[in-house]
């Protein structure tokens, strides 16, 4: 069955068409990056996986900033979840085509786990605002319980904005292409295949945008712009070294993390560019920030490096004594 025999079978009055997601079809050694996302998954789970193991055993990392750095790397996990294997099953195994109530669920999980991350980005950057800026009122201020609630606040929040992107295609009826130009079900290449109004979805997804990306992104160049304005009331060298050390980690997470998106953003509105390369960076986007998060804040913070070393020394007095 091809893509434009897909066109053929939507039902126009039910308006719940069978969807075909053509993403990497015509790439040329789409395989060879499938094999390559694969290698990625193992490694990102494995990767989070040690680094929540060594925040849960080791007592001294029980603090507000390291609930955060677990509830990245939770983040981190499912959004890897979400997209690796429904990708590589879809194209490896010509799953191409979907289901209205199983895309619907793609896009939202999709969606979901991956907009989690900036905002588990902020909640780092206010942790580490609160510890330069506020170092004598941090543990009154920023405390484990309030730092869960705020998660707990976020995650129920950004899931209400995006049960409402999906009901708002709920109501859409397809009557035209069901090709879905995307490796997955993403939100603008579906509604903009509808027949009917779209207004109110393409209203919508560009207040996501600006709540979820463009939002998060100030609100870290803020938190920044008060740290270095707090650096510089620092006097000795050392100080602001060691103050400026703790946020090496959290500002690499960032620029993985927002640099390939705006560079989409930018060279789709600059000039056209190629369907395959946009899909290519998003799927790249998507997937390789959750692999090199934990790799970066085990091998760059030293609070984790000093309780790998502890776990690592109990281990051999542990192996000695047997």
């Amino acid at each position: 069955m091809s893509p434009n025999s897909t066109t053929m079978s939507v039902n126009v009055t039910s308006g719940r068409p069978l969807f075909y997601i053509n993403g990497f079809s015509n790439m040329l050694y789409a395989n060879y990056y499938f094999v390559f996302l694969s290698v990625v998954y193992v490694l990102t789970i494995l990767a989070n996986a040690f680094l929540m193991l060594i925040i849960c055993i080791e007592q001294s990392l029980h603090n507000p900033k390291y609930v955060a750095v677990f509830h990245l790397a939770v983040v981190d996990t499912c959004c890897s979840t979400a997209v690796i294997p429904h990708l590589i099953h879809t194209f490896i195994f010509n799953s191409q085509f979907i289901g209205f109530e199983a895309c619907l669920a793609n896009m939202f999980f999709e969606h979901f786990f991956n907009g989690l991350q900036s905002l588990s980005l902020v909640l780092l950057a206010y942790d580490r605002l609160i510890a330069i800026c506020f170092p004598l009122h941090y543990h009154t201020i920023n405390t484990n319980t309030r730092m869960i609630i705020i998660i707990v606040v976020v995650w129920v929040f950004f899931s209400v904005m995006l049960l409402v992107m999906v009901l708002l295609v709920a109501r859409l009826s397809f009557c035209k292409s069901t090709v879905i130009d995307s490796y997955f079900c993403d939100h603008r290449p579906v509604f903009i295949l509808a027949c009917n109004d779209i207004s109110a979805n393409s209203i919508f997804a560009k207040l996501l945008i600006a709540l979820f990306l463009i939002l998060p992104m100030v609100l870290i160049i803020l938190s920044y712009a008060c740290i270095i304005f707090q650096l510089f009331k620092i006097a000795s060298r050392d100080g602001k070294r060691k103050a400026l050390k703790t946020c090496t980690s959290h500002l690499i997470l960032v620029i993985i993390f927002f640099l390939p998106i705006l560079v989409t953003y930018t060279a789709t509105m600059v000039s056209a560019i190629h369907p395959n390369a946009r899909i290519l960076n998003n799927s790249l986007s998507a997937t390789i920030p959750p692999l090199l998060n934990p790799i970066i804040y085990t091998l760059k913070t030293e609070e984790i490096m000093e309780a790998i070393r502890k776990l690592y020394k109990k281990n051999r007095i542990f192996q000695v004594k047997n």
